[in-house]
């Protein structure tokens, strides 16, 4: 796996720990939600170099923005 690649796995890991931390839910439900809507292949590692660089309060917002406008309440 190279770096860039490794890197944005952790990232993911991390915006669904604090997301499920933030809303109050299991990491396993939120994963699910984000999977559903396509976050996590469609958005969240296509877009790392730009969404790293945003604050974590404004990534959970658009993370819940992103799925409710697909149809998902997180």
């Amino acid at each position: 796996m190279a770096k860039e690649e490794a890197q944005a796995l952790y990232f993911t890991v991390f915006l669904i720990n604090h997301l499920a931390d933030k809303l109050g839910e299991s990491v396993s439900s939120i994963y699910r939600k984000l999977k559903m809507v396509n976050a996590i292949s469609d958005y969240i590692i296509p877009c790392y170099d730009v969404l790293h660089t945003q604050g974590a309060e404004y990534l959970m917002e658009d993370l819940q923005e992103y799925a409710k406008l697909r149809g998902v309440t997180l």
